[in-house]
């Protein structure tokens, strides 16, 4: 019963221990599914099945016929216009980071974005090149057909063929990868990369991508490094040949980069109150076009131009096997870096405009972009943040506004991608390097991060180092390795600590944080606060012991130590019983433990055994002179098993070990709040014997301290042991114990069958414990 008084509350119940609980209260039945069971409910084929199977394959279906043709059409023309011109843009600019030329990014725009119209689930992503997906790419491509030395036009010009090949090959099978996780309903693989992974692995990218633009921005034959420390290595082939720099390409760079930084710092400021973000990128494109044609930069300065874009599109082509078996790592690490970022963009999109997203859908659409875009020579596809701002903020409402933006890039590669002719690579370069300020900014998360959560914060700053340092591919791999192991630590060293009652109530809390508490005398509360299992099981027996002060396995080895002298001294005559105890009759010789062991070491841990001697000797007590155990105050442990979501066969065997020695010393042990099935699961494994009982268990900690408050109360009064042999009256006492400030009233022989012990009472301003 639960009873409301004002904001506080009163509950009137029993004390219950998990047995005691579940006698009373029956549980439902309830079929658990076998692996066997799942696998028929997957493959089982109905017509509902296969219409539920096909509009989830085909998001476009479910959708497009209640599109609002009239409310939204006209917002998503606009958006899919500016979304377009900036996607044509940026498809230039990021080719430059995978090493082929810049008309083979407007492939990497097109197809990726039409696949995804039809098979993605977010409305408002703009689907195409993303600068770190590019950079890897790249990476990848350097590893695959590296720089030419000779220099000449005749091999440059094999070079890109190859190069284009090598991209292609990799998105390919970066695309079978997402989809083969798609169809496998692996699409919680991105839970793996925290937060602060991501925002360190893109920073790091970031960087990466800076160093890489610095070849076009000062016009330098700077050769790839992929490999460890590369970075290092470019810089110093930058830096060795920067008296070389072409200093119109510098002038260019900087112009076009400090224009584009403070426009995007307009648009972010004042984004409320501007109709649409100024679309920066376009009008620096047009006018440094326009300008390297009219003022000829390419014949008086010598600058590197874009130069003539293929018309139309090329055949499809198969992959390269040869390639794709030198690149699966790469590849890996593409298809899953891809997803993530893609994924994170929409489901903020999805949060912010309220609609679902699947993420086994997303793996789908983004694999088959990939395939497609693979075979058609473009490169690998993820969305980048300032695109899909662009699409959200202009008004974008569906992926109609993609399909115009494709539609656009459609119209650059068939009719007007000559225009871009003139336009000067170090240009791209520099609108690539534009759109890294956010991810630059991501510095400020160090700060933040160690204020917050050091882990976050230690993670953050060795996926930045490795990325940097190592590479992209093995920097990821190595900032999920060590995200693992951070994982592995947490868990392996648990946060242990002793409980007190905290305000005379039901509530128990650390006994270092608080002052107002009560600890029942002798009786010991210690909390584990996660899973318990073989990395952690020895540092978990390890701190119990220390909590209660004591080995409980050392206490049991003196104390068999110490019969055994015994049953000797009697045997010899040595030592008398009296009723006040023992009295020695003769001066004790010290006798060495090794003596007294004489081999049989094992005997040592078994039970105390003192059937055979005439008295029961009471450890606490006086013992015969030379003769000494370690003194134990504790008389009860009451484990705290609320946070322990699970337990191994392995951490079974020591917890099981551990209980016994203590049971074997005479301290009771209970558990506290153990999970659904916890028993369950403890019976399986043979936990339970007669030395470790299922009687153990109580629903919470409170019951526990209740149940071992009364269990004194019944062995220090001679009226309750009565009472216990003749099983019906009703007693009232008065308990000394601080817990309890009212009469208990309640009866026997059953403990705590009709006693509210448990009764939880608030007074005015005081919080006190009221039994009825």
């Amino acid at each position: 019963m639960v009873e409301p008084v004002g904001n506080h509350y009163v509950v009137a119940r029993r004390v219950y221990s998990e047995n005691l609980f579940n006698e009373e209260h029956k549980k439902l039945p309830r079929y658990h599914k076998t692996f066997l069971d799942h696998l028929k409910l997957y493959f089982r084929c109905s017509p509902q099945r296969v219409k539920k199977i096909a509009l989830r394959l085909f998001p476009v279906v479910s959708w497009l016929p209640a599109y609002r043709f009239k409310e939204w059409i006209l917002s998503d023309i606009i958006s899919g216009i500016n979304t377009g011109l900036v996607a044509v843009l940026q498809g230039l600019a990021f080719a430059l980071l995978v090493n082929i030329p810049p008309g083979y990014g407007l492939y990497a725009v097109f197809f990726p974005a039409l696949v995804y119209f039809i098979f993605g689930t977010s409305r408002h992503i703009s689907v195409g090149p993303f600068p770190v997906l590019s950079l890897m790419v790249g990476e990848a491509v350097l590893n695959l057909v590296p720089d030419d030395t000779a220099g000449n036009a005749t091999n440059s010009s094999v070079i890109d063929e190859q190069r284009v090949m090598a991209a292609a090959s990799v998105t390919f099978i970066s695309g079978v990868f997402q989809l083969a996780l798609g169809i496998l309903q692996f699409g919680f693989i991105v839970i793996y990369l925290s937060q602060s992974l991501i925002s360190g692995f893109t920073t790091a990218a970031a960087i990466h991508v800076l160093v890489s633009q610095l070849k076009f921005m000062l016009q330098l034959p700077v050769p790839g490094f992929n490999k460890p420390f590369g970075i290092i290595y470019t810089l110093e082939s930058v830096f060795s040949q920067i008296t070389d720099t072409n200093i119109a390409d510098l002038v260019t760079s900087l112009v076009v980069l400090v224009v584009v930084f403070v426009v995007k710092e307009i648009n972010d400021r004042y984004k409320a109150k501007l109709p649409a973000p100024i679309p920066i990128e376009l009008i620096v494109t047009v006018l440094a076009a326009l300008i390297s044609y009219f003022a000829k930069f390419e014949e008086k300065f010598n600058v590197a131009v874009v130069g003539k874009l293929e018309e139309g599109f090329q055949a499809p082509v198969a992959p390269n096997v040869d390639y794709i078996q030198r690149s699966i790592g790469n590849s890996i690490s593409i298809a899953i870096v891809g997803f993530a970022v893609a994924f994170s963009v929409a489901k903020v999109y999805s949060i912010k405009h309220d609609y679902p997203i699947d993420g086994n859908q997303e793996l789908i659409a983004f694999g088959l972009g990939n395939i497609v875009g693979g075979s058609f020579k473009g490169f690998a596809s993820s969305t980048a943040l300032s695109r899909s701002g662009v699409q959200e903020s202009t008004g974008g409402k569906t992926q109609i506004a993609g399909i115009v933006s494709t539609i656009i890039v459609l119209i650059v590669i068939l009719a007007i991608g000559f225009l871009l002719a003139p336009l000067q690579k170090s240009v791209l370069a520099s609108l690539a390097l534009g759109n890294l300020k956010g991810m630059l900014m991501q510095f400020k998360e160090i700060g933040i991060l160690w204020r917050k959560d050091k882990y976050d914060c230690v993670i953050w700053v060795v996926t930045f180092l490795a990325a940097v340092f190592l590479g992209l591919d093995i920097g990821l791999a190595t900032a999920v390795a060590f995200q693992l192991l951070t994982v592995v630590i947490r868990s392996q060293i648990p946060s242990c600590t002793l409980l007190a009652n905290v305000g005379r109530s039901n509530i128990y809390r650390n006994r270092k944080d608080y002052v107002d508490i009560y600890e029942p005398e002798g009786v010991k509360i210690f909390r584990c606060s996660a899973p318990i299992f073989f990395a952690n099981v020895e540092f978990f027996r390890e701190k119990l012991i220390a909590a209660v002060g004591f080995n409980p396995l050392r206490v049991l080895r003196k104390r068999n130590k110490a019969l055994r002298k015994i049953r000797k001294m009697l045997k010899k005559g040595e030592l008398q019983v009296t009723p006040k105890g023992f009295i020695c009759m003769a001066n004790h010789t010290y006798e060495s433990d090794e003596e007294l062991d004489n081999n049989r070491i094992e005997e040592l841990d078994q039970p105390t055994n003192m059937t055979d001697l005439p008295i029961q000797i009471n450890w606490g007590s006086d013992l015969p002179p030379g003769i000494t155990v370690p003194q134990v105050d504790v008389h009860s442990i009451i484990l705290d098993f609320s946070s322990v979501s699970f337990l191994d066969f392995s951490a079974i065997r020591v917890l099981q070990k551990t209980l016994k020695e203590f049971v074997r010393i005479d301290i009771d042990i209970y558990i506290a709040g153990a999970h659904e099935g916890f028993m369950d699961k403890l019976e399986r494994c043979a936990f339970f014997d007669e030395e470790i009982k299922p009687s153990m268990f109580f629903l919470t900690i409170h019951d526990a301290v209740l149940h071992i408050l009364l269990k004194k109360d019944i062995a220090s009064s001679p009226k309750l042991k009565l009472a216990e042999e003749k099983s019906s009256n009703i007693y009232t006492i008065k308990p000394s114990s601080g817990l309890r400030s009212r009469e208990c009233t309640f009866t026997l022989p059953q403990i705590a069958v009709h006693m509210s012990c448990s009764t939880v009472g608030y007074h005015g301003d005081a919080a006190l414990p009221a039994y009825s």
